[in-house]
């Protein structure tokens, strides 16, 4: 017996668009509760900054086990030790002040965005994936940004805690559009394999 559609490819875009949907909803809280506390490193502000990195972590680890199936997830692990690092860094930062804020959330916004335009390109036969290399590049040229407006006269967190709302936004298209290769799994059509003659 054959399978119309890849059981793999199913499997994980199904994985991936509750992940994606997950991602979507952290994104948005995280930016409204942050736009209430981005005019300065308050314990909430700082808490904020940490849980976010951390929670890339999460979602980089769920996203690799769903991955397994569909090719090696290397990047995947580069993201998640660029994360942790970040949260450390974000950290440690933020002793000294939102401009070190935002040159650690910068560089950290470039890396990851890289990574995530990556994985997205090589993703594109699954389906779903134009929204993720669309954001990745995105966050290249934010994390640019912050790094920049590191440098004002006043500088706050207020972009930074921007930044996560496209980046929801676009986890939640991706979402939408993995639908369709997730229920290509459920609606696969077996056919006997003919005889050779």
């Amino acid at each position: 017996m054959t399978t119309i559609a890849s059981d793999g490819i199913a499997g994980t875009a199904f994985g991936l668009r509750r992940l994606y949907f997950v991602r979507f909803g952290f994104a948005i809280v995280w930016a409204l509760v942050m736009f209430t506390t981005a005019s300065n490193l308050g314990p909430l502000a700082v808490t904020l900054l940490v849980l976010y990195p951390l929670f890339d972590v999460a979602a980089a680890i769920v996203d690799a086990r769903a991955s397994r199936t569909t090719g090696s997830p290397v990047l995947l692990y580069v993201n998640i030790g660029v994360s942790l690092l970040t949260a450390v860094g974000v950290a440690i930062a933020c002793a000294s002040g939102i401009p070190a804020v935002l040159r650690v959330w910068g560089a950290w916004a470039v890396v990851a965005g890289l990574v995530q335009l990556i994985v997205g390109v090589t993703r594109r036969t699954m389906g779903g994936q134009w929204p993720m290399i669309i954001s990745g590049a995105i966050s290249v040229l934010a994390g640019g940004s912050f790094i920049i407006g590191a440098s004002a006269d006043d500088p706050t967190l207020t972009n930074a805690a921007g930044y996560a709302i496209p980046g929801g936004i676009f986890f939640l298209i991706s979402a939408l559009r993995l639908g369709r290769t997730a229920n290509a799994g459920r609606h696969t059509v077996s056919t006997p394999e003919r005889p050779v003659i």
